[in-house]
């Protein structure tokens, strides 16, 4: 949904619960995910009963290349290498605050990247806050099991890693 600024814009949570957001109450927040192929199967993360590709924000002055390697070491335990650019979206997403339930709203700029397996062990050592919540450990699924997942997050990622996929071939 676009706006000129002087109409809200319609903001979702991980639950799935819509809001109308007026535009001077969204925050910006460039995010980077990891799509990470090794042996037939892809790394995801899973929160909520629902798998998500590894990534999250990127934080000031921080490259987000690098901040999509650090989010999978984050979330994962793993460690990657070569991030490739390969989509970029964007979307809006609300949240409650953790200490005090206010409800944030956020206009994110997700960017995908193609990256290579370096090695490591699964790990939830390097969860944040929120992650520790819902958060479970990563797991690798078979590329051919993607449609049958439940997926989560506010872009259907599926259709990224499709596409990237692809462009591989």
């Amino acid at each position: 949904m676009q706006s000129d600024g002087s109409q809200p814009v319609k903001s979702i949570d991980i639950h799935g619960n819509e809001y109308n957001v007026p535009v001077d109450q969204l925050a910006w927040r460039p995010t980077a995910y990891a799509i990470v192929v090794h042996e037939g199967a892809i790394l995801l993360t899973k929160q909520y009963g629902a798998f998500h590709l590894p990534g999250g924000g990127v934080e000031l002055g921080e490259m987000p290349s690098d901040a999509v390697m650090r989010e999978v070491r984050e979330e994962t335990g793993l460690a990657i290498t070569n991030p490739r650019p390969v989509y970029a979206a964007s979307n809006f997403f609300s949240y409650a605050e953790l200490n005090t339930g206010e409800l944030i709203h956020i206009q994110s700029l997700p960017l995908y990247y193609v990256c290579d397996f370096v090695g490591g062990e699964f790990s939830i050592e390097g969860f944040d806050e929120y992650e520790k919540l819902a958060g479970e450990m990563p797991e690798w699924i078979p590329l051919d099991s993607l449609d049958s997942i439940r997926a989560g997050g506010t872009t259907d990622w599926r259709s990224v890693v499709a596409k990237a996929l692809e462009s591989r071939s």
